[in-house]
């Protein structure tokens, strides 16, 4: 399994979100897990947002944005399909 860690602005999004540490935790180990096994991508819910930058589905209505980096997968933001699109619009 590929190693994962968090940024700052992705704990400040579970404190706002008021998410479940353990189920986010868990998003995050089955996403290191399928990790490079594109056939299990699907199954997660990961797919490509832009270079570098991508989600993964925790439940229905939240959404992990991680960015792959040589050293493992950094989470950066958590949130609804409406916040995902906030973020990458003023992220550019």
């Amino acid at each position: 399994m590929i190693s994962f860690d968090s940024t700052a602005r992705f704990r400040a999004c579970l404190k706002r979100e008021n998410l479940d540490r353990q189920a986010v935790f868990a998003a995050m180990q089955l996403t290191a897990r399928a990790w490079g096994q594109p056939h299990l991508h699907s199954g997660r819910g990961i797919r490509r947002l832009s270079a570098g930058l991508y989600e993964c589905r925790m439940e229905r209505e939240t959404r992990l944005l991680f960015f792959a980096e040589s050293t493992g997968l950094v989470f950066d933001f958590a949130g609804n399909h409406d916040q995902v699109r906030s973020y990458l619009k003023n992220r550019r």
